[in-house]
């Protein structure tokens, strides 16, 4: 059952939101360092006489949308404002992996460590991919944001499944139509159909995985609604994206 709560002090202590925007940052970390490099193949599926696949997609998608339902659940029930602050601590800790990794790139390797033509093949272009994902997680959290708070006001916050599916048809769309080309176009062993696949089928996942997580979506928000007694509408909302003012 959702709460008919609407405003909250601007500076109230919440007991959960900073264990939901860590939750947040570590999988955007994680999903966005380690996963993003690697092409994955699944397929061809037959059914019948029609033959779907083989499938290309990058093996972040099995954690990377998690982020996604994340900033849902920060939005739905915090309001854009705080999901704002969580974009921005996500953008930082982007920008610090990608220099971190470029140091550990670039720094001399010791005399018989055999790791260095590994580390610069997993993590040499991450700084190219970084750039892309911050370019791409910026405008897409956003937009995903924007939308879902927008169409909470609309639906008077019933139908919690359309806001989150909805909005993330548009967050995810922004993010692959902006990562994929920046991030992989022009790469050794990446051509323009290769990175079309994987961009469309990423794109299909994430959709997919979004409609999947819905169940899970409606416990923890509602959990959370209660635990917290707040039930955010941004109907005053400033939504410039560069301020962090709650």
């Amino acid at each position: 059952m959702e709460s008919t709560i609407t405003r909250s002090a601007p500076h109230r202590v919440y007991k959960y939101y900073d264990l939901v925007m860590a939750a947040f940052v570590t999988v955007l970390l994680c999903s966005g360092i380690i996963g993003v490099q690697k092409v994955s193949t699944i397929g061809p599926f037959s059914f019948g006489s029609l033959q779907v696949g083989p499938l290309h997609f990058g093996t972040a998608i099995l954690f990377f949308p998690l982020s996604y339902v994340f900033g849902d659940i920060l939005t739905e029930v915090y309001g854009y404002a705080r999901s704002r602050r969580v974009i921005w601590a996500g953008f930082s800790a982007l920008i610090f992996a990608a220099f971190m990794s470029w140091v550990v790139v670039k720094m001399p390797a010791a005399p018989g460590w055999g790791g260095q033509d590994a580390y610069e093949m997993i993590f040499g272009n991450t700084p190219r991919i970084v750039m892309a994902s911050l370019l791409a997680f910026w405008a897409g959290e956003f937009a995903n944001s924007f939308v879902l708070a927008k169409m909470k006001i609309f639906t008077s916050g019933r139908r919690l499944w359309t806001r989150t599916i909805g909005s993330t048809i548009v967050g995810e769309g922004v993010d692959s139509a902006i990562f994929y080309p920046l991030a992989f176009l022009g790469a050794p062993g990446w051509t323009k159909i290769l990175v079309f696949q994987v961009m469309l089928s990423n794109y299909l996942l994430k959709v997919l995985w979004e409609i999947l997580m819905t169940p899970f979506t409606y416990k923890i928000v509602n959990y959370l609604k209660r635990a917290e007694n707040e039930d955010y509408y941004d109907r005053e909302t400033n939504f410039n994206p560069f301020t962090l003012e709650t």
